[in-house]
């Protein structure tokens, strides 16, 4: 039996500069937690082997702090093997990266330089296609197919980048041939790059990010155990969970009838895992002045419980009814300024984000009002 952690994509010292600093300094830390959390997944899996299959950082030139921190974290944990493997982000081309992780790794760390077949038991041979540059231009696992290995071995891959004309940088210009587990004779083709868990074919996965870092992908935030009952077995795989931060997105598909404001309460996370969400709703439908109101008031209310939220209402239509401009006013100057604001919210020769503006201001004029009268 064989047993072994697949994940990748890691990108330790991201800078996520689009958040507020304390924001950004979590994301980071938790970026460096994972290291602890898979190793207690492997363990617990009884799998004494982690292949990480590229990205391990996010740039060539990570800070020495980030890189000597990582190493160490992986020595600490020196009953299992880690195995790291330049990806896309720091490929080999970042030749001082690597000079200072192989000076710095500890024992139990092994760094992956060339594309040749590696020992990493007494039956376990790898055949690792490390990325020699961001953009390689070339399928690097085709060498895999001639390489011979002893009989009755264990056969893995490692390799990093794009099947078909899918990749996590929107580039295909290095694709891996999808049937190269088969190919190659390989008992499993451990990949990285994408970062959502995506299952090729029965010997070939993308295990995704293990901890993530954007509202792209269904099912962020795991790594995979293998295993193996014997060479040529079909491999048994299993997704653990290994994320310190859920980023969730929440689409509400709402009518003008309904109460926004308690469908939103209904998709919600449980209170105690706000601090570790970062939320992004998605609204779209029709409103009305008053629903909308009342649904804007409870974003804002529970913003502060979440550790990021943001709202995309470019689909959400606000409908005005007379009732509703009245309560704003009768007539006078600021029933004038909600009429002109409907108007442009729904006017198409605008821009949708004039039209947005348009309807944000309409629901904050009616907001205020409506406080004022009730």
């Amino acid at each position: 039996m064989l047993r072994f952690l697949h994940t990748s994509d890691l990108h330790l010292g991201k800078r996520f500069g689009n958040f507020p600093e304390d924001l950004r300094g979590r994301l980071r830390e938790a970026r460096h937690g994972v290291l602890a959390r898979l190793a207690a997944v492997a363990r617990e899996g009884d799998a004494g082997l982690i292949l990480l299959a590229g990205d391990t950082f996010d740039t060539e030139t990570p800070a020495p702090a980030i890189l000597r921190q990582a190493l160490a974290e992986m020595g600490h944990h020196s009953s299992l093997r880690w195995v790291l493997l330049p990806g896309n982000h720091d490929s080999l081309q970042a030749e001082q990266l690597w000079e200072a992780v192989r000076a710095a790794a500890p024992p139990n760390v092994t760094v992956i330089t060339q594309g040749a077949p590696l020992v990493l038991g007494s039956n376990v041979i790898l055949l690792p296609a490390p990325c020699t540059a961001r953009r390689p231009g070339r399928d690097l696992t085709d060498w895999m197919d001639g390489a011979a290995t002893p009989e009755g071995h264990f056969r893995l891959g490692l390799a990093h980048g794009a099947i078909q004309h899918f990749s996590e940088d929107d580039a295909a210009s290095d694709i891996i041939a999808p049937n190269r587990a088969q190919r190659a004779g390989l008992d499993y083709l451990a990949l990285g790059d994408w970062h959502g868990q995506v299952a090729v074919n029965e010997r070939t996965y993308y295990s995704g990010a293990p901890e993530p870092d954007r509202f792209k992908h269904e099912r962020p935030g795991q790594a995979l155990l293998i295993s193996l009952a014997a060479p040529g077995a079909t491999p048994e795989i299993r997704g653990v969970d290994t994320a310190g931060f859920a980023w969730r997105t929440l689409t509400l598909d709402l009518l003008a009838s309904e109460n926004g404001a308690a469908t939103l309460a209904n998709g919600l996370p449980p209170p105690m895992e706000r601090r570790q969400t970062l939320l992004r709703l998605v609204l779209r439908g029709r409103a009305g002045l008053a629903g909308r109101a009342d649904l804007t008031n409870s974003i804002a209310h529970l913003a502060p419980e979440f550790a990021h939220l943001e709202c995309d209402e470019r689909d959400l239509i606000t409908e005005g009814e007379a009732g509703d401009l009245d309560r704003i006013d009768s007539a006078g100057a600021l029933r004038e300024a909600a009429n002109a604001l409907l108007v442009e919210s729904r006017d198409p020769a605008r821009s949708a984000e004039e039209r947005d503006i348009a309807a944000a201001a309409l629901v904050r004029l009616f907001s205020y009002c409506d406080a004022v009268t009730s």
